[in-house]
Parts: structure tokens; C-alpha cells; sequence
């Protein structure tokens, strides 16, 4: 296995936690902001939970998650949905499950596509973003990562629906879509919307780790091809991977409500649009950043020259390497901060 990524951030994060002020952790997307009072309810309503949970998910999940899918991803025909632990998990033992002999992945993207192959033991082949341009014969799983971490470029309906097209080798596409929610210079577009119904070996993931503030609570769930979403039942089954039954619960209440998604995207939205002028004003390029939680940038130096240069003003971010070696001269600075730290990193880096 590769070394953990974060574990090779961590003498910047002693540098950065050396400043005056102290550290501020732009590293990692980990959500700060409150999980919604709502949705801490139904947790509280559905704790006394002595039986095993299902793994298919309860009635009141399924049928949530089916209702969502057919009202804000726009599916159609015929598809199934499971409830996962949180996407990383699905992501990582994905290509183990459906015994991939060779997984196509973006030539820069989030690390766990790359960890999930090796789990598998698959032959990797990078690709770039745009799938209208590439030049491969295919593996058997296909990644699609829209928005892309780290990036957050927004795929185009040609570009996914090229890449969906190879599925007439009898290819899987996998389309990681845990960023749908928070579009901003740019929407993204639901593949389940843009596949027209045909969703034979294509499987989609959608996270609330993000969306709804339920990190900690990793609720999660994929959508697609109801064959590939029995085999995958069937396994899970035997592994015991249950999502546990109080997060079922949550999770389904939070599927109905977008009230509280569409505020927490207002407020990624504000904060990227107050950091990124700061940085551009110390001669950092924002490259795409169109959606997401990330801003992807750039002042053309090595990668860790720049986290270096950001660990002395006490913020840490992340190398673009960790991300692939087209990363390599850009970094990723995370908005799941505060408001309060981001205008306290927007002074360090405007005044230090």
C-alpha cells in the first residue's frame, strides 16, 4: 500500500501549529459546520436499536433514497439502491467486490480510486478528465469523479455520457458523485439523469457526508444497475456491512429536505468567494474550482514549496501530488473551515 497521504502533511502541520496564532487546518474536507438540528433528532428517535440493521436498508431508506434519485438526479427506468458506510468504504473495496482485473481512474483524482485498485490487485490506467478524448481500450471499472476532488471541475453531459459509452465493452462506470450538491460558478449534472434510463452496468455514489453535515455519521448509498446492486447485496450481506439503523433512520429524514443542502452550499459558495481573491492577489492562479468544497490553485512553484509557504503563515493544505503527479504544482485548500478561520487564513495570507 501506498503511505497514507496525510501522514506525510504532518511535519507542516508541526510548522503551522508553531505560529503565534496557531494552526489553521485547511488540509482535509472535513465538515465543521453543525449537523442540522433536524437530523440530530431522528438519530435521537431511532437510538434504542437492539436488532441487527438490514442491509438493504429499511423500507423508510429505500424508499427515501428512490424518491430522491427520481427527484433531484432525475433517474429513470429501471434501477436499486443500497445504503453504504460512508462512500470512501464503497469506493475502496469496490473493485474487490466485482473482481476487476483492470480499473481506469483520473489521472488526477481522489486517492482512494488508486487504493481501491490496489486492494484488488488491478492493473491501473490513468485517463484524463475528459472522456471525449480518450485513447484506451478500456478496463473493466471505469471511475468518473464529478464534481472532481480535488479540483472541482464540473463534467460536461458529453464528457459523461462518452465515458458511459463504454459500456458497450461490457465495462463498468462508476460515477462518484459525493459533491453533487454544491455547485457554484457551475451545476453539476446527475448521471443518473443522463443516462436516459439505460443503467445496465452503471452504479452512481452519493454521500451525505458533505451535504448534509453527516460525516461522523457515515451515511451514504448507491444507486444504478439492479444486478450489479444484488451482487454487491449479496457480498455486502455475507461482510456484515450494515449501515447501523439509528443512521438509516437519519439518513432517510435527511434525503427529504433540501432547504438545509441548499444553505450549506450558500455558505461554501461565500466562503470560496472571499478566499479566493486573497490568493490571487499573492499570485496564486483558481484554477477551475467551479463547484465543491475545494479551491484548486496554483503560484507555478513544486507543490510542497507552497504548502511549505502556507505552513509558515500557520494554514496547512495539501499538495496537488497527493492527488496524482499532474497535481503536482498546484495545491488543495479545503472551505471546511469556519468562517471565522477563513477570514483569520484570508489576513495571515494577505498580511503575513
Amino acid at each position: 500500500m501506498p503511505d497514507f497521504p496525510w501522514d506525510l502533511l504532518a511535519p507542516y502541520g508541526v510548522a503551522a501549529k508553531n505560529h503565534p496564532k496557531g494552526a489553521i487546518d485547511l488540509s482535509q474536507g472535513t465538515p465543521v459546520d453543525p449537523t442540522p438540528d433536524f437530523i440530530q433528532k431522528a438519530l435521537h428517535e431511532a437510538s434504542n436499536a437492539p436488532g441487527y440493521p438490514v442491509t438493504t436498508g429499511s423500507p423508510e431508506l429505500r424508499g427515501a433514497i428512490i424518491t430522491y434519485c427520481r427527484n433531484q438526479l432525475g433517474a429513470a427506468g429501471e434501477f436499486d439502491v443500497l445504503p453504504v458506510i460512508g462512500s470512501k468504504e464503497f469506493v475502496a473495496w469496490l473493485p474487490f467486490m466485482l473482481r476487476s482485473k483492470k480499473v481506469l481512474i483520473p489521472e488526477i483524482a481522489y486517492p482512494t480510486y488508486r487504493v481501491g485498485a490496489i486492494i484488488a490487485g488491478a492493473e491501473i490506467e490513468e485517463v484524463g478528465i475528459d472522456a471525449t478524448r480518450w485513447n484506451t481500450d478500456s478496463g473493466d471499472l471505469i471511475w468518473v469523479n464529478t464534481p472532481s476532488n480535488p479540483t472541482g471541475r464540473v463534467h460536461s453531459a458529453d464528457e459523461i455520457t462518452a465515458a458511459l459509452a463504454h459500456r458497450s465493452s461490457g465495462a463498468i462506470v462508476a460515477v462518484d458523485e459525493c459533491y453533487f450538491s454544491f455547485g457554484d460558478s457551475r451545476k453539476p449534472i446527475s448521471t443518473l439523469q443522463l443516462a436516459r434510463g439505460d443503467n445496465k452496468n452503471f452504479l452512481t455514489v452519493h454521500s451525505l457526508s458533505k451535504r448534509s453535515n453527516l460525516a461522523g455519521y457515515r451515511g451514504a448509498f448507491v444507486a444504478g444497475d439492479p444486478a450489479l446492486i444484488l451482487r454487491l447485496l449479496e457480498l455486502r450481506k455475507h461482510a456484515g456491512m450494515m449501515a447501523p439503523a439509528p443512521v438509516q433512520h437519519a439518513v432517510a429524514v435527511a434525503l427529504g429536505d433540501e432547504v438545509h443542502v441548499q444553505e450549506q452550499a450558500m455558505v461554501y459558495a461565500a466562503r470560496r468567494k472571499r478566499l479566493a481573491p486573497a490568493l490571487t492577489s499573492m499570485g496564486f492562479a483558481v484554477d477551475l474550482s467551479e463547484a465543491g468544497l475545494y479551491i484548486w490553485c496554483s503560484n507555478g512553484e513544486e507543490d510542497w514549496a507552497q504548502v511549505a509557504w502556507f505552513a509558515e503563515r500557520g494554514i496547512l493544505v495539501t499538495p496537488g501530488n497527493f492527488y496524482g503527479k499532474g497535481g503536482a504544482r498546484h495545491i488543495r485548500i479545503a472551505l471546511t473551515a469556519t468562517d471565522a478561520k477563513i477570514d483569520d487564513a484570508i489576513e495571515r495570507i494577505l498580511h503575513s
